[in-house]
C-alpha cells in the first residue's frame, strides 16, 4: 500500500488547495501532507476495510488538516496529527451511520407522526415553566449537556465544577423534570 501510486484525486486535491494559497509556510505543510498519504491511506484502510471508504476518509482529512494547518504546531508530528484527525472522522462517521436508518420504500417515514404546532408549542410552555421552578444549579446542568449538546467534561469546565458533580445534577434536573411533568424517570432518561 506504501509503494503504490496513490490516487489522483487525492493528489489533485492537494493540489488544489495548494494553488488557492500562495503562503511559503503552506510548501511545508503541503509537502507533509503528500508525504503522508500513504500512510493515511494504509490506516484509513486497515480502518474501513473498503478502499472507497478509506479515499473518502483520507480525502476528509486531508480537507480538514488543511483548513486547521493553523492549529498545527510545526516541529511537531504530522503523521500522528493527521491519524488522530482520521481516526476521528471514522468514529463520527460510524456515530452518524448508527443514527440513519435506511428507508427506501418511505415504510418509516410513514409511520412519523408530527403533532399540531399548538401541541408541541404548549408542551414546551410547560417544560419551560417546570424548568423555571427547578433550581438553578440543576437547571444550568440539564440545559447545558440536554439543549446546548455540551458533553458532561465541557459543562463542568464551564461551570467550574467536577464531572461527577455534573452528572449527579444533570441526572437529578432529569428525574426532578420527570417527575413534575408526571412522565417515568426511564423514558426521560433515554
Amino acid at each position: 500500500m506504501l509503494a503504490e501510486v496513490q490516487p489522483s484525486t487525492l493528489l489533485d486535491l492537494i493540489a488544489r488547495l495548494d494553488s488557492a494559497t500562495s503562503a511559503r509556510d503552506t510548501a511545508a505543510f503541503r509537502d507533509g501532507l503528500l508525504t503522508s498519504i500513504p500512510a493515511l491511506r494504509a490506516f484509513a484502510l486497515s480502518l474501513a476495510v473498503n478502499t472507497a471508504v478509506a479515499d473518502h476518509l483520507v480525502q476528509e482529512t486531508l480537507l480538514k488538516a488543511w483548513k486547521n494547518q493553523h492549529r498545527f504546531e510545526p516541529g511537531s508530528n504530522l503523521q500522528a496529527w493527521l491519524c488522530t484527525i482520521l481516526r476521528n472522522q471514522f468514529y463520527s462517521e460510524i456515530r452518524k451511520r448508527k443514527r440513519e436508518v435506511e428507508d427506501a420504500d418511505g415504510a418509516m417515514a410513514g409511520q412519523m407522526v408530527a403533532p399540531a404546532a399548538q401541541e408541541a408549542s404548549s408542551d414546551l410552555q410547560r417544560v419551560g415553566q417546570h424548568l423555571a421552578k427547578m433550581p438553578a444549579v440543576m437547571r444550568e446542568a440539564l440545559l447545558l449537556v440536554g439543549a446546548q449538546g455540551l458533553t458532561y467534561e465541557d459543562a463542568a469546565a464551564l461551570i467550574g465544577c467536577q464531572v461527577g458533580t455534573v452528572k449527579s445534577r444533570v441526572s437529578r434536573a432529569r428525574t426532578l423534570l420527570a417527575s413534575s411533568l408526571g412522565l417515568d424517570s426511564r423514558r426521560a432518561a433515554v
